[in-house]
């Protein structure tokens, strides 16, 4: 079993079952060991995943977290990132929008960045493109945020990278408000 034929049958594998190679990457690391996951993240320049996957650490962070920066955070009520900030909101989390063309959403008040918000963040949650994030992941830890939270469909090595060099936990393509729902159940 080489790399090369590891990453041929990966490529097949995505194109027939239409998943991201880092939803596979996960599902062989967590069967086949950390050798060979090691040999598809170098080959894939993937991040070998972190701990902040685990569903306690999850949990604990969103226990310990009361206020969510949410980078690309949309007045639009239809935009996904509208329905996270409302969830959270109504969970008790002190949203922070974060978008330089709008200037409030929910009843708060806009920030264009994430150095300009005047308090502490815990949580920096991004709605952005994964080759948008790397500069996000830098200012996270200029700040001093707990963890880069990237959203669903957001899976940017190199922020992971930058975030946990930096000291923060990192998650990346997950949704908080899919954990928050699994991890901390209303009764």
């Amino acid at each position: 079993l080489t790399a090369r034929s590891v990453a041929a049958a990966f490529t097949w594998f995505s194109h027939v079952c239409r998943c991201t190679y880092l939803a596979m990457f996960q599902a062989w690391a967590a069967c086949e060991g950390w050798l060979v996951s090691a040999l598809l993240c170098t080959h894939y320049h993937l991040a070998m995943p972190a701990a902040t996957n685990d569903p306690d650490t999850l949990r604990r962070l969103l226990l310990a977290s009361k206020t969510i920066a949410i980078v690309g955070l949309s007045a639009d009520t239809q935009r996904p990132s509208h329905g996270v900030a409302r969830y959270l909101q109504s969970h008790g989390y002190r949203i922070v929008p974060v978008n330089p063309r709008v200037t409030d959403v929910l009843g708060e008040p806009c920030f264009a960045r994430l150095e300009d918000i005047p308090f502490a963040v815990d949580v920096v949650n991004v709605f952005r493109r994964p080759d948008d994030v790397a500069p996000i992941a830098r200012s996270a830890v200029a700040i001093g945020a707990r963890c880069l939270w990237q959203q669903l469909g957001v899976a940017s090595a190199e922020a992971d990278a930058i975030a946990r060099a930096g000291g923060l936990l990192s998650v990346m393509d997950r949704c908080i408000k899919i954990d928050h729902r699994r991890l901390l159940p209303s009764p």
